[in-house]
């Protein structure tokens, strides 16, 4: 018999990894369900029906999928260039020498840790509650994590001085991990706090801004031509949020043109697929971009029906963050009129099980007590949750 045993052979940090988890892994969709739970775009990619059927998009030739893609992508790091380039934040313009594209923007936090950690020593620091899949790739990849928690009021800030300090006392931070819009609070950092962090006097390290839902923030929030200013600094995107083109798993990292050299010189030969590449640069394009915002209005329009209603309905306590994105947080309250966790959870177990509406529970994290987060989701799909989520209260509250 085979003397090998997975206990002794395997990492133990991935031994004990726990998985990066959503809602859909206890409710799976049948068709007909809402899906509140992600903040995906429910109104789809941002592609013309018409050039869909006629097959235009990007040039994409279906007979060249024999050829490798191009591992370089400079058209679509182009057209990344021009969407982020505003100068609303400096007169410097970035240029494709300041990219890295990956397969979503999960690569470049990852590669980000390979690039600059070293396994067993270094360490991150994040600001909870934050997505989660900044300490799942920290633990894969063994390093540990240095936990400053956001202001929880007014809309979840950065704690600055909380922050600075860890980044002066404490020994071998070399990533620092920032959402904004902050996912599950849907608030936008303060510009000046993020500038203030960069410029820290002794510590040598690297801002990462996650900006994965920035198109749905107000106009020029993006801070990634700042990377033409720092050096210290990544800023990533993707195509999953506001582009609604999750499938295609495209993501994007903008930082100065040495830490993209090293992050081009990691990554897999040719990691972005012709098909992805064709579809991210039509999105990118005049007609994706009309599409997008298009989308991006209805969007918006349906989480202002939500920030108007949801107070309303009883039960349904504070907006507990910002409304920058294409989700919110807010509390359930439970018989007493109190934020509750076990209130929510069957509020959120209901309205699945029951209701076939999936949104997702977000009450274990700092400073989100009783709180679900809510996708925005279509007209039709917004009207419908609130009527559910209205009469699951009734009964969740009148069973206490």
């Amino acid at each position: 018999m085979s003397p090998f045993n997975l206990e002794t052979c395997a990492r133990p940090n991935i031994l004990a990894l726990q998985p990066y988890r959503c809602a859909r892994d206890d409710y799976k969709d049948d068709g007909t369900n809402v899906l509140l739970d992600a903040n995906e775009n429910a109104y789809g990619p941002s592609l013309d029906s018409t050039d869909v059927k006629g097959s235009t998009l990007g040039g994409l030739d279906p007979l060249g999928l024999h050829r490798y893609p191009d591992p370089h992508q400079p058209e679509l790091k182009q057209l990344l260039c021009n969407l982020r380039n505003t100068h609303a934040h400096t007169p410097k313009t970035i240029t494709p020498d300041n990219l890295f594209v990956g397969v979503g923007s999960d690569e470049a936090i990852d590669a980000l840790l390979r690039c600059f950690c070293v396994p067993g020593k270094d360490r991150i620091l994040t600001c909870p509650p934050t997505y989660g899949m900044y300490s799942v790739s920290a633990q894969v990849n063994d390093i540990d994590i240095v936990k400053v928690p956001l202001n929880a009021a007014p809309e979840f800030s950065l704690n600055v001085p909380a922050i600075t300090d860890a980044l002066t006392h404490e020994p071998n931070i070399k990533l620092a991990y920032f959402c904004s819009p902050g996912n599950p609070t849907g608030a936008l950092l303060a510009k000046d706090d993020i500038k203030q962090i960069l410029n820290h006097p002794t510590w040598n390290g690297v801002v990462v801004l996650d900006e994965a839902y920035i198109d749905f923030a107000p106009e020029d929030a993006s801070l990634a031509e700042l990377v033409a200013e720092y050096p210290n600094l990544v800023v990533m995107q993707t195509l999953s949020k506001a582009f609604g083109m999750a499938g295609i798993r495209l993501g994007a990292a903008f930082t100065s043109a040495p830490i993209a050299r090293m992050l081009n010189s990691m990554k897999a030969p040719y990691n972005i697929a012709s098909p992805t590449s064709a579809f991210a640069q039509y999105a990118l394009g005049d007609k994706g971009l009309s599409v997008m915002r298009s989308n991006r209005a209805k969007i918006v329009s349906q989480r202002e029906r939500l920030i108007q209603e949801l107070p309303r309905i009883e039960g349904v306590g504070r907006l507990r963050g910002g409304t920058a994105s294409n989700f919110m947080l807010y509390e359930i309250l439970n018989a007493d009129g109190k934020p509750d966790n076990a209130t929510a959870v069957a509020v959120y177990e209901k309205l699945a099980e029951q209701k076939g509406v999936v949104v997702r529970f977000r009450g274990k994290e700092h400073g989100c007590l009783g709180c679900l987060r809510i996708t925005v989701g279509t007209e039709d799909e917004v009207t419908r949750f609130l009527e559910s989520l209205r009469n699951t209260l009734v009964e969740v509250r009148g069973s206490t």
